[in-house]
């Protein structure tokens, strides 16, 4: 698969294994975190940043860590940062590829299914700043993702699940077909058979692939990729990143696009019934809200990254496949988020 983003294309290749991969490249820097790093002793290079795992290193030190190493072992413009984890490696071997020397070469090796379905493909990067959610960051697409599918078989199950909350968006963005494997496949998908995955996988890209292709920079429909982010980064900002992950973060905040669409008598009942239903099947909490202070989600929704003019449109549908945005109301949130 490849798609054209920006101003340059992405390749994407399955693969059995990165052997080989890397051959022919001069001057290339591994991103790991200390848990990807076990997953591919083969990779042998001196010229390589361990980072420690979690939402909490996605942070400008880091992204520091990462060219400071480029800086110490000489790297030159064609030189090749190569990502291998998950959204937290992806997001920050990004960003730095695109700082240093004005832009480096960037592959992503993304390993969680978070990051295979969703994302490594699209060239947004960035990272957390005084506690608010990728609000410093850059867009510079990968020149290639390397997807390993047998890597989802060593996820702990609560990541696992994590990456499916991205899936099933995507299924309400626009393929049904998602949501039909999701519904009449649910033990081959718990149990992660390979070919499912690899489905569902190619499926969720080719729907992130069709925005992107599309709207870039996000001035337009990319936005519908956000379905659940507002409300999700909120309740990730106010519970400090330590407690709820992004993909259950997301799902809770899909259910409360659906809670808000219903109460502004935009969203079909039945559809936001299918929906739900969905979200509960997998397991996701639909009630974090309930031991989280509205006043801190509306302050956090306050801060969030896609704010313009001064004003917060969330992403809402009115059935699957059709989905808009709009300016709501603070009383409207607050009776969703206090319900």
């Amino acid at each position: 698969m490849e798609y054209s983003i920006g101003h340059g294309k992405t390749a994407v290749y399955f693969k059995d294994s990165l052997v080989g991969a890397f051959e022919g490249y001069q001057n290339v820097l591994f991103v790991f975190d200390e848990n990807t790093r076990k997953l591919f002793p083969d990779i042998s290079s001196s010229v390589s940043v361990v980072l420690t795992p979690g939402e909490n290193e996605k942070n400008w030190n880091s992204v520091n860590k990462i060219i400071e190493k480029a800086v110490i072992d000489g790297l030159a413009r064609d030189s090749l940062f190569v990502g291998v984890g998950g959204g937290v490696v992806c997001d920050l071997t990004g960003a730095a590829a695109s700082l240093y020397m004005r832009g480096s070469g960037l592959v992503l090796v993304p390993t969680t299914l978070l990051a295979m379905a969703d994302a490594a493909l699209g060239g947004k990067t960035g990272f957390d700043y005084q506690g608010y959610k990728n609000i410093v960051g850059t867009f510079y697409p990968a020149e290639t993702l390397y997807i390993l599918p047998e890597v989802l078989l060593s996820l702990p199950e609560r990541e696992y699940r994590s990456g499916l909350a991205e899936v099933l968006k995507h299924g309400f963005l626009r393929d049904r077909l998602i949501l039909d494997v999701l519904k009449k496949k649910k033990d081959l998908v718990l149990r992660r058979e390979v070919s499912v995955m690899k489905d569902l996988v190619t499926r969720s890209l080719e729907v992130k692939g069709w925005f992107v292709e599309q709207d870039f920079k996000e001035k337009n429909i990319r936005r519908y990729l956000n379905l659940g982010h507002t409300f999700g980064h909120a309740l990730e900002t106010a519970t400090g990143f330590s407690t709820v992950s992004h993909g259950e973060a997301v799902a809770w905040g899909m259910a409360m696009a659906l809670k808000t669409g219903t109460l502004l008598q935009e969203t079909d009942e039945s559809w936001a019934k299918e929906a739900g239903e969905l979200i509960e099947m997998y397991g996701y909490d639909t009630e974090y809200h309930k031991n989280v202070s509205t006043d801190e989600l509306l302050s956090a929704i306050q801060h969030d990254k896609k704010k313009k003019k001064g004003e917060i449109r969330f992403v809402l549908q009115r059935r699957q496949g059709d989905t808009f945005t709009t300016a709501v109301d603070t009383d409207v949130l607050r009776a969703v988020l206090s319900s």
